[in-house]
């Protein structure tokens, strides 16, 4: 990745880059998803113990899932209805 000014067209800058919420809601519903399905095959297979840690991370990703929800409303409450691709 070159050092040096933002390329043409691009909206971050150093001061204020961009962040990923779109894409941290798409990673957290798919660790949601991962977490809860391995986690009902562990039960399945009479692993308790590894099966509540996976439930754990789940709710940590529902969890997760509503904050970003929450900041992603914030930012269109802030900046308008604009087009928001999914990394900014």
């Amino acid at each position: 990745m070159p050092i040096g000014a933002q390329p043409p067209g691009r909206r971050g800058t150093a001061d204020k880059p961009y962040s990923a919420l779109n894409l941290r809601l798409i990673l957290a519903a798919f660790g949601f998803v991962v977490c809860t399905l391995l986690a009902i095959w562990l039960f399945r297979a009479g692993w308790p113990v590894p099966g509540w840690l996976l439930l754990a991370w789940a709710a940590v990703a529902v969890v997760d899932m509503v904050v970003v929800q929450l900041r992603r409303r914030a930012r269109r409450r802030a900046e308008g209805d604009g087009h928001h691709s999914l990394f900014e």
